[in-house]
């Protein structure tokens, strides 16, 4: 909440997203709005669904008339051996801490692109550089988003969407 905090502090309209007890992400979501006097809006999509990611995309062009700045900073894990590792586990921490990030910069970018400006930030985690026993799915999502974050910037160097 730091980020959209600041973001919000500069005058941003905000779109949230996570889980929790919904009286409190009201309560986050006003909170935020009254202090900055910005809209803000939440949206409780699944990160682990391409068609829930879209609508929260599509929630937020039409709810705060667009998107500048996309920070991406979900992220789960599950701790266990490797040899252990349930593999609906695996799915669900590389759908939610990498493939979401390919999703929302991807439906991002056109928008970013036609108006010659945008930001995306990705949070990844010191995982994204050094590995952790127990944690192979989350260290190599990790490691997936510092790539992905690097490839991305190369080919949108020159479009003003760093």
């Amino acid at each position: 909440l730091g980020v959209a905090r600041v973001l919000a502090s500069q005058g941003a309209s905000v779109m949230l997203n996570g889980f929790g007890d919904a009286a409190e992400i009201k309560a986050i979501q006003t909170s935020i709005q009254d202090e900055f006097e910005v809209p803000v809006g939440f949206h409780g999509a699944d990160l682990s669904s391409e068609s829930e990611i879209q609508d929260l995309m599509d929630a937020t062009h039409s709810t705060l008339g667009g998107l500048d700045v996309l920070v991406n900073n979900a992220g789960i894990q599950h701790v266990c051996s490797t040899h252990d590792f349930p593999v609906d586990q695996w799915h669900r921490i590389i759908a939610v801490n990498l493939t979401a990030v390919f999703h929302t910069t991807r439906l991002a970018l056109p928008a970013m692109v036609e108006k010659g400006w945008g930001r995306v930030i990705n949070v990844s985690s010191v995982h994204g550089l050094v590995a952790s026993v127990n944690k192979a799915p989350y260290v190599a999502s990790k490691h997936g988003v510092v790539g992905f974050t690097k490839a991305v910037g190369i080919e949108h160097a020159t479009q003003g969407t760093g």
